[in-house]
């Protein structure tokens, strides 16, 4: 047999790396095919990489935290009874030498940043650039500015700045970078640190946040790789995105009454559980299908209507975590589609055994905050999308309904929509019609509906 070279599979749209947590072979050791050889993380979903033939681990060309492309060669699998290379030799790419070395780098940079309560340059950039910590500190001890530093040309990956990019601009540095703003410090209460121009050209300030005070009795947790993931997210999403939220108050008795009376028939003609989710989604489908600009994003000046209706479920893991798997092309499914949807969804969520392409390709999100007794909320975008409706809690209620008899005050069953959504594309005109729109589909559910 001979040697064949394994290849970090492509994982989903928009995943160009994956960072390998744990070798799950060791050099020597027998492979069957389709055994998990290795454990990797994106910043999407872990999951792991099996062999594509049986052999033997003859060599691995990266160890445990080291960032591999889409594509590359990560280790070489020969014949049982050839010799193993126990070391891995040096890596023909300069490149790939140079990103895992900026990544240990940008670890150790990162704890001692950590520890001075943050790093003078933010994460992602008004453009959405994305700069490492390594980057990040450079620009801080050089005193480079957000708005200079957005000018630098970067060389790496999707434009971004590498350690060579940012040492080549010190060195040929003419002009004087703009200052930090020095303001008094409240206790409690953030100064802006740097200014840099936004999307309209006008300067928006960037604020660092106040020492933490920790007392004897504090007990400090480290943030786990995907907390740190989704605080990097929504603080991105509500710089990015001016965040408005509407409010409507719908009436569901019908759909409580309906559910209550064919989740048994369901479960035994179709094998599924009957939660109340697909049939909101089904109504936020519709709603979405008379508002279309309210599935769009934004593209620098350009709005993109996006004509399939993916729909993001936010779902709590075990961890505590939160993870948004996706149902493509919700627009085809019907109740029962979409039920089996969910349901497939959020187990594979809970087992932790989504794949890169189930959370891929949102166009639009919906989260119940209601499962968790909330009667309503204020949820973030989750970008690039333009918009995200929370559910709100499902309550007892004496409410004015109309009878032929004239009004009357009756025991209703009543819950909140509440819809936020990016006010640079989406007005409150759209946004709050959107949203009445889907309670309207709801309250008139038809309670002698066939399934």
């Amino acid at each position: 047999m001979a040697d064949l070279e394994v290849l970090l599979p492509k994982m989903g749209e928009s995943v160009a790396e994956a960072t390998i947590t744990a070798w799950l072979k060791e050099v020597g050791d027998t492979i069957e095919e389709d055994e998990p050889i290795v454990e990797i993380a994106t910043d999407k979903v872990d999951s792991e990489v099996p062999a594509p033939a049986s052999g033997v681990l003859k060599q691995k060309l990266f160890n445990d935290g080291d960032v591999v492309q889409v594509g590359a060669v990560f280790a070489i699998i020969g014949a049982e009874g050839e010799e193993t290379i126990v070391s891995a030799p040096a890596i023909a790419k300069t490149e790939t030498v140079e990103v895992a070395n900026e990544q240990i780098q940008e670890e150790l940079l990162t704890q001692i940043e950590v520890s001075k309560n943050g790093v003078g340059v933010p994460k992602n950039g008004p453009s959405g650039r994305f700069y490492s910590p390594l980057v990040r500190s450079i620009a801080k001890t050089e005193g480079i500015s957000v708005g200079e530093l957005e000018s630098v040309s970067g060389t790496g990956q999707d434009g971004r700045v590498t350690k060579k990019d940012i040492l080549g601009y010190v060195n040929t540095r003419t002009g004087t970078s703009a200052p930090l703003i020095e303001a008094p410090i409240k206790a409690s209460v953030a100064a802006p640190e740097a200014i840099a121009p936004s999307s309209n050209g006008q300067l928006t300030p960037f604020y660092k946040a106040p020492p933490v005070p920790i007392g004897p009795h504090d007990e400090i947790v480290e943030m786990d790789r995907m907390r740190k993931l989704i605080a990097d997210h929504m603080v991105m999403s509500v710089h990015v995105s001016p965040h408005v939220t509407s409010f409507v108050e719908a009436d569901v008795t019908n759909i409580v009454m309906w559910r209550k009376k064919m989740k048994d028939e369901f479960l035994k003609k179709e094998g599924e559980k009957l939660t109340f989710t697909p049939i909101f989604m089904e109504a936020v489908v519709k709603a979405l299908k008379d508002f279309p600009k309210v599935n769009a994003m934004l593209d620098g000046n350009n709005v993109v209507i996006k004509k399939d209706i993916n729909l993001g479920m936010a779902t709590a893991l075990p961890s505590g975590n939160l993870i948004v798997p996706v149902i493509h092309n919700a627009e085809r499914l019907n109740l029962v589609g979409l039920a089996k949807q969910v349901n497939s969804l959020a187990n594979s969520a809970r087992n932790n055994s989504l794949n890169p392409d189930q959370i891929q390709g949102g166009t639009y999100t919906v989260t119940n905050v209601g499962t968790f007794g909330n009667v309503m909320g204020t949820p973030i975008i989750n970008q690039p999308q333009s918009a995200i409706l929370a559910l709100g809690a499902i309550r007892k209620k004496p409410a004015v309904i109309e009878t032929p008899q004239g009004d009357a005050i009756a025991i209703r069953h009543m819950m909140f929509l509440s819809h936020s959504y990016d006010h640079r594309i989406v007005d409150g005109a759209l946004g709050g019609s959107f949203v009445k729109r889907v309670a309207d589909y709801l309250e008139k559910f038809d309670i002698d509906r066939e399934i």
